[in-house]
């Protein structure tokens, strides 16, 4: 190859081997997988809603306040009779107070908390979905790419081909002209033609390059590796002619639905009344790192937010709107989903026809070049008359070559399309 293309290291690549490997480094997968771990860890964070929770502080007070200075005392247990003088309550010095204390609060019924764990617990599994839509389209990607690599090789040895047929025109031509058969412009168009030919070449040596670093970076891979391939045509794909209702991406939306329904019936039971338990245990002492009295309180609280100015009702409302929203768009992906199918239906049946009429095409072409080629070597025919035969059927191969690649495409964007939840 030319230039910088033909520096760069050359590896073979199967369709099956790109595939698994972008699965497994592709970017967006690995961003669709680190939501997911989100999802699971906020899902975790909602353990909190059984599980006790304990907190310990340090504090140092001072004040000549006559209430707190009484009071600190009193925690202190270190009230004596002196304390009771109405000079000293009523105009205490600065008394110091160091409280260690550990509190806990233990949830105990909360059945709006409840239902909102198990709406995180659905926002999991949107997430599982998700990675896996991300892994099927990458797929897609990755075969597309793949199919474009496959054609530009064949557009090359197209090509290729093209330029020894043109090469050995401008060989005859020459000959002819050196015996004055022919004329110099009829040699100057072979050369033409031929440096038309190969600047071709340097573009689909470029479209090489380019279609592999696309699939480098599709893989996770380093770019400036030029891949060769197998023959992409002859895969195969099981394709249903329906959208599933079990598409992950559909599945998706479904599970978001159904969170927003957890959702509603948590903002529902915030209505109810809560019990929750708590305890507190403290030590108090005149001295820094003192523990000489201690006390403890513990309880159990049921609390009811009986109105709210109806900021739960409004919630609610809100809520359920969203829900009809993604409702809405399910069904309008769905409805769009089976409008693609269809198209793409009508395109591999249109492709279908069309390679069969290129094949027709390409006999014919190449009769018409071998025809024109026999009365050229009689001079019967001019240089154009035979380098337009061969541009011709060059032409039609390419033709040929690019409608097998947009077939293959479809078929590929039908698996796509119809693809059914494997999770």
């Amino acid at each position: 190859m030319h230039g910088t293309i033909a520096a760069q290291t050359t590896q073979p690549l199967t369709l099956q081997k790109a595939i698994k490997t972008a699965v497994a480094n592709n970017r967006s997968v690995g961003i669709a997988k680190l939501d997911e771990q989100i999802a699971t860890a906020k899902y975790k964070e909602t353990n909190a809603i059984y599980l006790p929770q304990l907190s310990f502080s340090y504090t140092a007070l001072t004040t000549n306040n006559p209430l707190n200075a009484f009071g600190f005392k009193l925690q202190q247990k270190t009230i004596g009779a002196a304390d009771f003088d109405p000079n000293q309550l009523n105009h205490p010095t600065a008394t110091p107070d160091f409280v260690t204390k550990i509190d806990l609060h233990q949830p105990l019924i909360n059945m709006d908390m409840v239902y909102m764990r198990n709406a995180a617990k659905k926002q999991t599994e949107i997430y599982k979905y998700k990675t896996q839509r991300t892994e099927e389209y990458i797929s897609f990607e990755v075969e597309k790419a793949y199919l474009q690599l496959s054609f530009a090789y064949k557009a090359m040895a197209v090509l290729n081909e093209s330029l020894a047929t043109a090469k050995q025109i401008n060989e005859f031509t020459t000959n002819n002209f050196k015996q004055g058969l022919v004329q110099k412009s009829d040699v100057l168009n072979t050369e033409v033609y031929i440096a038309k030919v190969e600047s071709n070449i340097l573009k689909t040596q470029s479209n090489i390059a380019t279609a592999s670093d696309f699939l480098s970076i599709l893989m996770g891979a380093k770019t400036s590796t030029l891949y060769t391939v197998e023959d992409a045509n002859n895969s195969i794909h099981n394709s249903s002619k329906t959208i599933s209702v079990q598409r992950a991406d559909f599945m998706a939306m479904q599970k978001a639905i159904e969170a927003s329904d957890i959702m509603i019936q948590s903002s529902k039971k915030s209505y109810l009344p809560k019990l929750n338990a708590f305890g507190s245990y403290q030590f108090n002492d005149a001295s820094m790192f003192g523990f000489s009295a201690n006390a403890y309180l513990a309880g159990i609280q049921l609390s009811w937010n009986i109105f709210k100015g109806n900021k739960t009702k409004n919630t609610i409302a809100t809520q359920t709107i969203e829900r009809n929203k993604i409702t809405q768009e399910l069904e309008q992906q769905k409805e769009q989903s089976t409008l693609e199918v269809a198209k793409n239906l009508r395109d591999i049946d249109v492709a279908n026809a069309t390679i069969l009429q290129h094949n027709k095409a390409i006999e014919k072409a190449t009769e018409a070049l071998r025809i024109v080629q026999d009365r050229y070597k009689q001079g019967l025919v001019n240089t154009i008359d035979v380098l337009t035969a061969s541009n011709q059927l060059s032409q039609q191969k390419l033709n040929l070559q690019q409608t097998t690649l947009e077939l293959h495409v479809a078929q590929a964007y039908l698996q796509l399309l119809t693809a059914s939840n494997t999770k």
